[in-house]
């Protein structure tokens, strides 16, 4: 009999209790696959080890980093890090594709839960939620019309990206009525027009929207993409959601915007440096929503999730090509050879 297929979990894959954070039900995914052995890596480090990919053929990787180094071994063993998430600057694409290695993401897992994430912080802006939770726990009544909301219908809101996640929330977002409008170098014109979206330029989606959401992935091309200058576009009155990643965005340029009141407030739920620190300025203003990357963690996101590493674990176990590969041209690699059209 050949050797089983070996999948490590990193160790975060578990709450402070021990529970899995996906739940027990995602684990039938790899329960019921053949001549397949899983396990909880012993340790958590911040970076998966060279011993870590010596005895796994595939790791299901949630926040541990992937560099060169993780690849260098002379006993590697791994072929797939299967990313639970979407976003995946914490692996060095570069060198799994000299080596070789797969990199899937699930797109399928976060896709609606981000999208209502973005929703949720549209509505709680525009109606002021948490300034009049404020005002009902420290008896300011006399204030509410001090604090009025803001209607939606009519108004603009731009997506920075019309990826997977900017298309969904674009279609929660249409019984609001409002404008849609949307910048991305690689946006298909045709899906633009099926969602109602006109596609644009950058600084026209920071000169037009009464809310700016940023729905693009961290890339050398995006680091920084959103700085004092395209800040300064925005209106007084509009509203800077970040549910991406927080480098896309220059933190200290958003703070001065935010506290001179440049624009009227912004939801975080990334930030440059994460955990960001507590004594960051960013946290203490009234005029931003600040959650620490995680809203749309719910058991429903962590089971698609998981279902959708899973899955792609259980592909490269039976010989086949996995979905949602990030850098397919591994695929070339000699380990790959004859597999490729097979995905």
């Amino acid at each position: 009999m050949s050797e089983r297929f070996r999948v490590g979990l990193t160790r975060d894959c578990t709450k402070p209790s021990g529970e899995l954070v996906f739940g027990d039900i995602a684990l039938d995914v790899l329960r019921n696959a053949r001549n397949l052995h899983y396990e909880l890596i012993d340790e958590l480090t911040p970076e998966i080890t060279q011993e870590q990919a010596s005895a796994y053929d595939a790791i299901v990787v949630l926040a541990p980093k992937v560099t060169a180094n993780t690849l260098a071994g002379p006993n590697r063993r791994v072929k797939l890090f299967a990313r639970v998430g979407v976003g995946y600057d914490n692996i060095d694409t570069a060198a799994c594709t000299q080596a070789g290695v797969l990199l899937t993401i699930t797109p399928d897992g976060v896709r609606r839960p981000v999208a209502t994430v973005i929703l949720t912080f549209v509505l709680a802006l525009s109606l002021k939620l948490f300034v009049k939770d404020r005002l009902t726990r420290t008896g300011q009544w006399g204030e509410r019309t001090n604090h009025m909301g803001e209607g939606l219908v009519g108004k603009t809101i731009g997506s920075v990206g019309l990826g997977n996640i900017g298309r969904e929330a674009f279609r929660l977002l249409r019984p609001l009525d409002m404008k849609h409008i949307a910048h991305d170098p690689a946006g298909d014109p045709k899906v633009a027009a099926e969602l109602g979206v006109r596609l644009v330029e950058l600084d026209t989606v920071m000169c037009e929207s009464d809310f700016v959401m940023i729905n693009c992935p961290l890339l050398p091309s995006t680091r920084g993409l959103i700085g004092a200058r395209q800040l300064g576009l925005m209106k007084p009155s509009a509203y800077f959601i970040n549910t991406a990643r927080g480098p896309i965005a220059n933190e200290a340029a958003l703070y001065r915007a935010l506290s001179e009141r440049r624009i009227a407030g912004a939801a975080l739920d990334v930030f440059e440096q994460e955990p960001t620190p507590v004594d960051n300025p960013i946290l203490k203003l009234d005029n931003v929503i600040t959650t620490p990357h995680s809203l749309c963690w719910t058991d429903e996101c962590f089971r698609l999730m998981a279902e959708g590493a899973f899955s792609s674990t259980v592909a490269v176990s039976q010989g086949q090509v996995p979905p949602n590969i990030v850098n397919r041209v591994a695929l070339s690699h000699a380990q790959w050879y004859g597999k490729a059209e097979r995905g």
